[in-house]
């Protein structure tokens, strides 16, 4: 004869075999834990995403010609302050909003709120300290496109709406107030022609690229990925910055 277990023991061993399975189930990973490495912390702004993975999502094309560039004519007057990039239209242009924004110990010209008289700039290119002074001597302080405007050209700006090349030119995301001499070396270099002398921040500034290229479709030069990728070999975690990382965002007053 068979005998069956009463119905409230069959459900009692259901549940402990599930219990068994579960416990038997692999961990979910913590953010940020390194041995998932596809697993990232997250940021204020959700899910974050490594420079290295965004690089590897990028186009790579040979760089088109340079006919046709003109710098304001396609990317508008210097400065602007009435394009659709973050922080535009805020009465301010685009130069002061950087200073403003990357330097210390600001001093504005009398009756202004926008006009940087002086300040100090803890320069991420040289890792100097550069005292400026609006003046004879202001260009000590320059504001860099990180991808050149010549060079987004060349790798796929050309193909933008003219609206879209105003707010590449004009976006923080892409403006870092360095070094005058710095500035002048690199020119209109990608990455495969000019770094940082400041090691430290070779990471970040790759990265920045990346972030600004993501953001406006343009693509790299074989070259320029290959350059990136050994910057990045060191620092496989960095973060592609957005529009509202802290360095990136603008002052709000």
């Amino acid at each position: 004869m068979n005998h069956r277990p009463p119905p409230g023991t069959l459900l009692a061993a259901l549940a402990l075999t599930a219990a068994a399975l579960a416990g038997c189930a692999a961990p979910t990973p913590e953010p940020g834990d390194p041995s998932h490495p596809g697993v990232h912390a997250p940021d204020a702004a959700g899910e974050r995403t490594s420079a290295l993975q965004s690089l590897q999502s990028l186009p790579v094309k040979s760089p088109a010609p340079q006919t046709g560039y003109d710098r304001n004519a396609r990317f508008g007057p210097a400065w602007s302050d009435t394009t659709t990039a973050p922080g535009s239209q805020n009465s301010c242009d685009t130069r002061n909003d950087i200073l403003s924004r990357d330097l210390t110990e600001i001093t504005h010209r009398s009756g202004s709120v926008c006009v940087i008289a002086s300040g100090r700039l803890a320069d991420p290119y040289t890792a100097a300290t550069i005292d400026f002074v609006r003046g004879p001597r202001s260009a000590a302080v320059q504001i860099d496109h990180v991808v050149a405007l010549s060079a987004s050209w060349k790798t796929g700006a050309a193909q933008l709406p003219q609206e879209q090349r105003e707010a590449l030119a004009n976006d923080p995301l892409n403006l870092i107030a360095s070094s005058g001499p710095a500035n002048q070396q690199k020119s209109d270099s990608d990455a495969a022609g000019w770094l940082p002398a400041n090691e430290a921040f070779r990471c970040p500034y790759v990265a920045r690229q990346i972030a600004v290229k993501a953001k406006y479709g343009l693509w790299v030069t074989a070259p320029e990925r290959d350059a990136m990728n050994r910057v990045l070999d060191t620092c496989p975690g960095q973060p592609l910055p957005t529009d509202t990382s802290a360095g990136v965002i603008l002052p709000t007053s």
